[in-house]
């Protein structure tokens, strides 16, 4: 838990510093070793409550990374301009 609030708060800073709402970014703990709040959430991790993120289009929450992931909203795309492509 000490460890996942310090990485937690660098990366908040960080976010901040480069131009990011902190409070628009999703923080989970996980652990890909064993699989620990990556589709469900885990039994291992009682003292995480859940994350929530907070943005002009509403507000969202969840418990796993999966759910943090399906939170994310596509950007919008000018669909009434004409289509470009990147050549190279």
């Amino acid at each position: 838990e000490a460890r996942f609030e310090e990485i937690k708060k660098e990366v908040g800073n960080y976010i901040k510093k480069i131009g990011y709402n902190p409070a628009a970014v999703a923080f989970v703990p996980i652990s890909g070793w064993h699989g620990d709040n990556m589709l469900e959430p885990s039994d291992k991790m009682p003292w995480f409550k859940g994350w929530k993120v907070e943005r002009k289009d509403g507000n969202a929450d969840g418990k796993c990374l999966i759910e943090a992931l399906d939170a994310i909203l596509p950007p919008s795309r000018p669909t009434e301009k004409p289509l470009r492509l990147p050549l190279q």
